[in-house]
């Protein structure tokens, strides 16, 4: 069973700037929102301890912020879940194989922004696997 982390919080309303920053850093994690300032990541070391870091950045910005980890009991189908974590870096990965068809391809800011979808790709979607095979052809590192 998959164990999950919920990170809920509070933050003033003004300046909105705190407030774009802390959801700004929640995208940048790859970081479902489950419900107003619910947010959810599959629990690992690294999301713990990303998680604890904006969890205590949250605090000092004079905002209410506190950590969870728990196991989905009853309700909402994990499988939903994990299709929303997996909808959110497809989007990215779509993104990345249409500049890909362009005749004009920056290479190494492809393989940049693939390097961070990457990392936010917690259950190995299969159209990164995809990006992945179409970056490394346009490098020349693998032919068809």
């Amino acid at each position: 069973m998959q164990e999950w982390l919920h990170l809920v919080y509070k933050i003033p309303r003004n300046p909105s700037k705190i407030r774009v920053y802390v959801w700004r850093k929640l995208k940048k994690l790859g970081a479902v929102l489950l419900h107003d300032s619910v947010w959810c990541l599959p629990s690992h070391p690294k999301t713990k301890e990303q998680f604890q870091w904006l969890t205590v950045e949250i605090q000092e910005l004079g905002g209410e912020a506190s950590l969870w980890e728990s196991q989905l009991v009853l309700g909402m189908n994990e499988e939903c879940i994990i299709k929303e974590f997996l909808s959110q870096v497809d989007k990215e990965y779509e993104e990345i194989l249409e500049e890909l068809k362009k005749e004009e391809v920056d290479l190494i800011s492809l393989s940049k922004k693939y390097q961070q979808v990457k990392v936010k790709d917690y259950f190995q979607s299969t159209l990164g696997k995809r990006v992945l095979e179409e970056l490394q052809i346009a490098r020349g590192g693998i032919h068809g």
